[in-house]
């Protein structure tokens, strides 16, 4: 589905979630999720085939979410596709949820991958690929990294596996909001010149902006297109985005909003008019 505007109501909802979410538990991590948004809206929503119904189904794509504290994005993605009710969302780590702060294939319906050891994502979907292509199945494999985590050597030998294996049914995603949680990602260990050195280890590099739909879906299809090699995503995006208070900051990393601050975001997000009570 490409309705744009429809996209774009799931991805407010996304957003809402995200907050809601995180604000019930007291903790988890909202910057990285909220930058990812339009990309694990376009994935669940326009690009992959799943089926909520039947998610074991064998010829389904695969998701990895290698940035496992991001998994507040991902809960709300699969709960609005239907994976799950939409109702569990606010027992994100709680005591017996099947919502904990790292998502779990052992728990939650939909995930494909447990995660939590950052730099492992991409190394486990080579894998999958890897699989699909020895049955001869017709499925994809996306795996969406953070930008601080490709700082991790673990990478960059899954990343050469990947292009020496002629992986073009695999597709990195990295979510390039320039924070991490110690600061900038250029203060920490910098990155540039990033595209150049997926280019080295034979990757097609594909540069969008992350909150642009028209952009994302048009560089998942120019993926699909692209045969021999596998392909990275580029997302330049903005952690928070939605949230003017937490754009950009780096201490939204892994901070849940407070009551005040919910009901701030809730106002900027449309769902809640100045004055009204959340009770």
């Amino acid at each position: 589905m490409n309705d744009i505007n429809f996209l774009k109501k799931i991805a407010l909802q996304v957003r809402k979630d995200i907050v809601e979410m995180t604000y019930h538990a007291g903790s988890g991590h909202p910057g990285g999720s909220l930058s990812a948004v339009e990309i694990m809206v376009s994935l669940y929503f326009s690009v992959m085939k799943v089926d909520p119904k039947n998610p074991d189904w064998e010829d389904r794509d695969r998701f990895v979410l290698s940035k496992g504290h991001a998994c507040p994005v991902l809960y709300s993605v699969l709960a609005r596709k239907g994976f799950f009710s939409p109702e569990d969302l606010k027992t994100l780590r709680k005591f017996g949820s099947h919502l904990q702060g790292h998502p779990s294939r052992l728990k939650t319906p939909g995930v494909e991958v447990s995660a939590g050891s950052l730099g492992q994502g991409l190394s486990v979907a080579n894998g999958i690929a890897i699989g699909a292509k020895m049955l001869n199945k017709d499925i994809r494999v996306y795996c969406l990294m953070g930008d601080g985590e490709i700082q991790e050597g673990s990478v960059w030998e899954a990343a050469m596996t990947a292009g020496h294996r002629k992986l073009d049914n695999l597709v990195a995603i990295v979510d390039y909001n320039n924070l991490q949680i110690d600061g900038w990602v250029e203060d920490v260990k910098g990155l540039a010149p990033l595209a150049d050195k997926w280019r080295s280890f034979r990757w097609h590099v594909i540069g969008i902006d992350g909150h642009d739909f028209d952009q994302i879906l048009s560089a998942f299809n120019e993926a699909e297109q692209t045969k021999g090699c596998p392909t990275v995503i580029l997302a330049e995006t903005v952690k928070g985005k939605g949230i003017s208070f937490m754009e950009n900051k780096a201490e939204w990393h892994g901070k849940a909003p407070n009551r005040q601050e919910y009901i701030e975001a809730l106002e900027e997000l449309g769902f809640l008019k100045g004055g009204e009570s959340i009770d």
